[in-house]
């Protein structure tokens, strides 16, 4: 099935079944979000990483549920005003909680980044001789003793 005959799909649901489908996407997309901002902030950074493939899904999920909400707004609006309303609190609750978690991710990345930074200028610093030649210049690196650290920065 295509993504616009999935779309379709949606489109032709009934209201009800339409609404409740979108907030059954919408709380399960906040809650492993919520999830992985509360590890990100316990420094558990590896189970946080676990989250990604469930956390992808139903961010797709959500996406193509809010798509056909968004199409058939005019009808869920005639028929059901109230779950739109509580639908439209929710997603702006979820933009907020998205902001949230950007930033906690943000933070971590950059707290990696400055720590592996810093272990591998000093591991670095301790290769070079503090003392200088009998003809008063720092005595030469050899490329043997250059020793450090790789850095992956994609995160």
């Amino acid at each position: 099935m295509t993504a616009a005959e999935r779309l379709a799909a949606l489109e032709d649901l009934d209201t009800a079944t339409i609404c409740d489908r979108a907030q059954t996407a919408l709380d399960a997309l906040v809650e492993i979000m919520n999830r992985e901002t509360t590890l990100l902030r316990a420094g558990h950074m590896r189970e946080a990483g676990e989250l990604t493939a469930d956390k992808t899904k139903l961010a797709q999920d959500y996406v193509a549920i809010a798509r056909a909400v968004q199409r058939v707004a005019p009808r869920l609006k005639a028929e059901a005003p109230e779950r739109v309303e509580v639908l439209r609190r929710g997603h702006e609750a979820l933009a907020t909680q998205m902001a949230e978690n950007l930033r906690v991710l943000a933070t971590a990345r950059n707290v990696t980044e400055t720590l592996l930074s810093d272990v591998a200028r000093q591991v670095n610093s301790g290769q070079q001789a503090k003392t200088y030649s009998p003809t008063g210049m720092p005595p030469k690196r050899s490329d043997d003793s250059l020793k450090g650290i790789s850095i992956n920065k994609a995160l």
